[in-house]
């Protein structure tokens, strides 16, 4: 499968964001990875639906935008209507039955529905959930703040996911050249990053670390 690189704009400066935007989206961005926490879900607070809808002004990116929130189904219409490409769950806030209906009402909106589990969470919660959702996302760390340090124990929970799931899996959390080898190898096919990318001296560069990180 082929190897796409997500930026985390979570670690961009907002001072600036279309500028931090055009600048991924040059350097060879894939997608556009955007956290949204509520501060319930997870102890942080960032962006909402309004931003989204103005990020999708300056970017012919496709935008997965990751809802870290209590109640995603209360405002899953406010992020279809901003832009979203991709709308992440989390199965820790929502119930198979519950994104089965998600898949419904994304579908028909063009949108691929994903969903998430935390590093503590076991691949059985979301084994009833498969059949419905178009990509997993694998938490690498726990959610709510960007820079933290990758936990290499959900590397065989990968490996697993990819034996018994088809479609893509994406990684957030501690992503680095030095970790994105090891993901590749063991099933992942969309690497979010933030600190490691927008940090770089060199953006362009830093993408392309990633993507091509030995597969050892």
């Amino acid at each position: 499968m082929k190897i796409k690189v997500a930026p985390s704009i979570l670690s961009a400066d907002f001072s600036r964001l279309a500028e931090e935007i055009k600048k991924v989206e040059s350097a060879g961005a894939d997608l556009l990875h955007i956290d949204i926490m509520d501060g319930h879900f997870v102890p942080n607070i960032t962006i909402g639906p309004v931003v989204v809808k103005y990020i999708r002004k300056v970017t012919a990116l496709p935008l997965d935008v990751h809802l870290m929130i209590a109640d995603p189904g209360k405002y899953m219409d406010d992020f279809i209507r901003a832009g979203s490409d991709m709308i992440t769950v989390h199965i820790e806030t929502a119930s198979t039955a519950e994104i089965a209906v998600f898949k419904k009402k994304l579908s028909k909106a063009g949108i691929k529905l994903g969903v998430s589990l935390n590093p503590d969470t076991p691949l059985s919660k979301i084994k009833g959930a498969l059949k419905f959702v178009d990509f997993v996302l694998v938490m690498s760390v726990f959610p709510g703040f960007s820079g933290q340090k990758f936990i290499p124990s959900v590397l065989p929970k990968i490996k697993k996911l990819r034996s018994m799931f088809n479609g893509d899996i994406s990684v957030d959390g501690g992503v680095s050249d030095k970790v994105a080898g090891a993901l590749i190898a063991a099933g992942a096919n969309i690497l979010a990053a933030g600190s490691y990318i927008f940090g770089a001296k060199n953006v362009k560069s830093a993408i392309e670390r990633i993507r091509n990180a030995r597969r050892e």
